[in-house]
């Protein structure tokens, strides 16, 4: 990487953590200057504005997310495998960032009566995770992992509701076992959702 490429690979890992911290409406080019001990104009010269410095943050998280929960998946046999492994992973990111926040679900929090172009990359990172979660549902599926009658956007709803709780107990009201409860509610949805077995 070139010298003005580290610069701005730099500043937006320093931008991220500040966003997780603190919003990414907290995240402003005079703090982020600060904090790298550069000119307000040293970081515009990287991004040409506030909105693109956030934008550009919400790209380099959604890359990291699928770097750690994604593709690690994808490696995963088809079906309740891969669906298992997707849950997981997820769980391992949101317990590493009970200290700082996601930034997915503090950005929804932050934009969900917002318009422009930040709601707009987030929303579309978020419904490209669902759709993700919801093509391993169906596999499993198809599969015969779980139930082929079961609406499979009802299944990564209730996974959806997991997580979220597991971050508000976790990182809210501080509650120890909030992982093991995810996890265990992870295990009866899925049994719940099993193929029922013959009689016969």
């Amino acid at each position: 990487m070139r010298k003005g490429e580290l610069t701005r690979a730099a500043i937006l890992e320093t931008a991220l953590t500040s966003a997780s911290r603190h919003g990414l409406e907290g995240l402003t080019i005079g703090l982020l200057a600060e904090q790298m001990n550069m000119s307000k104009s040293g970081v515009f010269a990287h991004f040409g504005s506030r909105e693109d410095l956030q934008i550009a943050v919400l790209k380099l998280y959604h890359h990291l997310f699928e770097q750690e929960v994604f593709y690690p998946s994808m490696k995963e046999e088809r079906g309740l495998p891969r669906l298992r492994s997707m849950f997981g992973l997820w769980v391992k990111r949101v317990t590493r960032e009970i200290a700082s926040g996601c930034i997915y679900i503090s950005g929804a929090t932050e934009y969900d009566d917002r318009h422009g172009p930040i709601r707009d990359e987030l929303v579309g990172m978020v419904n490209a995770w669902q759709g993700a979660l919801l093509r391993a549902t169906i596999q499993a599926q198809e599969f015969k992992h779980l139930q082929s009658d079961v609406d499979p956007e009802q299944i990564v709803y209730e996974m959806y509701g997991l997580i979220l709780a597991l971050h508000h107990d976790a990182r809210f009201l501080k509650k120890s076992g909030s992982v093991n409860r995810a996890e265990l509610g992870f295990e009866r949805m899925i049994q719940s959702y099993a193929p029922l077995k013959s009689s016969g």
